[in-house]
């Protein structure tokens, strides 16, 4: 049912289905599978800044197994990836260097040079999102290998309570404009909802789009890795077409779960995008993917460009240029009301009563947050220099390592489509 072209955009479902499933897709996933990319640091125990919230899920899907330091590689254990953070002064320069020097004498003096060298500038004012401090006795790192995102059972009030804050109050729609099958009231098959939405400037409705591709993503996820079996002896997980059919299918959702799966395929443009601008910062000969393993970095990082050249290759890219192009004035505060309320968003992620959804919750926006400060920082982007550090644009590890899970989980989504695909119309 989800064909043709999408909203806002000159490309169409069918095209993007051929290029993530048949070329990019395989590639990702062997990327996300390395050391650089499968660890990340994570605070999961950070408090619920808007409401009083102690209920946390039980059920021991839920819980997430953080990894002992001595299984962490020695070169992302060592931090010696402080893009920016805390290179404020000399001083913090001259201890870095000699922690660095302390940690591992092998590095060369180029690596060495670039690892020092990472811009001392405070970015927090082109982040999108609230970033845990990776510093705190509380932050621990996370084998994303073995926390998969999963059906965990974690769902009813509690679920429903995190996505209408983020819908209600951070999707810049009235009070009195009513999401389509919002729970428990009157429903016009959201023609109120839409109509509205049409009638805002295309970045709110891109806005309130991502959101809703990103939760799209998410239930597809569950929807695909559902428990089907739990005895004793063994847990199957696998895809659960009921589940998924509840969620998407036209006829169930009123008309709604196509417009969600198109959704998916706008969050899928978006990040895509973000993916092929980036480019510049990740071909310099010192950026290094440095996890201690010198062949594996090395192979890594080839396979790295390799995906990012094929993004860059897709031939209907979405055009970002539409994106606060107006009155210079209305679109610089546009532009930080957008900011801040995907900031927000970022925070309601503490708010999640389920660990390993909290954690994939996290990881997604910082993710999508990594890509929007990409499609916004264009002008700094094209500056790079081809050597030595990049002062204008930064991005940590954290945020690398998010960046390509996100777009990994929106991947896997769209393969995950075409497989239910095929189920349903063998079941026919």
């Amino acid at each position: 049912q989800v064909t043709g072209y999408l909203d806002d955009c000159t490309c169409d479902v069918e095209t993007i289905d051929a290029f993530n499933n048949y070329k990019l897709f395989p590639k990702l996933n062997k990327l996300l599978e390395s050391d650089y990319f499968r660890y990340y640091k994570v605070n999961l125990q950070k408090p619920c800044p808007f409401w009083d919230d102690s209920s946390h899920c039980g059920m021991r899907d839920c819980a997430v197994q953080p990894c002992p330091s001595d299984e962490i590689p020695d070169g992302i254990r060592s931090g010696s990836y402080k893009y920016s953070e805390e290179a404020n002064n000399l001083a913090e320069e001259c201890e870095e260097a000699k922690r660095l020097g302390a940690v591992d004498d092998s590095l060369s003096t180029e690596t060495r040079e670039a690892v020092l060298q990472w811009a001392q500038h405070d970015d927090s004012s082109d982040s999108f999102c609230e970033a845990d401090d990776i510093h705190s006795p509380d932050a621990e790192y996370v084998d994303l290998l073995l926390n998969p995102e999963r059906y965990t059972g974690y769902k009813g009030p509690d679920a429903w309570k995190i996505w209408n804050s983020i819908y209600e109050e951070n999707c810049f729609k009235p009070q009195n404009v009513k999401r389509p099958l919002a729970s428990g009231r009157g429903d016009d098959g959201g023609h109120t909802f839409y109509k509205w939405l049409k009638g805002v400037c295309v970045e709110k409705r891109a806005f309130y789009r991502l959101i809703s591709g990103l939760h799209t993503s998410i239930n597809i996820h569950l929807s695909a890795r559902y428990l089907l079996q739990d005895t004793w002896s063994e847990k199957k997980w696998g895809p659960n077409v009921t589940e998924f059919q509840q969620r998407f299918d036209e006829v169930l959702t009123r008309g709604e779960g196509p417009r969600r799966l198109k959704n998916l395929y706008f969050l899928y443009l978006i990040e895509l995008r973000a993916l092929s601008k980036v480019l510049p910062f990740f071909e310099r000969p010192g950026f290094q993917l440095y996890t201690g393993n010198e062949s594996q970095d090395a192979e890594m990082k080839h396979l790295l460009l390799e995906i990012l050249h094929l993004a860059k290759s897709f031939p209907l890219h979405f055009d970002e240029n539409s994106f606060f192009a107006g009155n210079k004035k209305e679109a610089a505060k546009l532009k930080e009301e957008f900011r801040l309320h995907f900031k927000n968003i970022s925070k309601i992620m503490d708010c999640v009563g389920c660990f390993k959804c909290r954690l994939w919750g996290k990881l997604q926006t910082q993710g999508l947050g990594t890509a929007l400060k990409i499609l916004f920082s264009e002008n700094l982007i094209e500056k790079i220099p081809e050597s030595g550090p990049s002062y204008g644009f930064q991005l940590t590890r954290q945020e690398i390592v998010a960046l390509f899970n996100a777009f990994g989980r929106v991947s896997t989504s769209v393969k995950e489509l075409e497989n239910f695909r095929n189920i349903l119309q063998n079941m026919r």
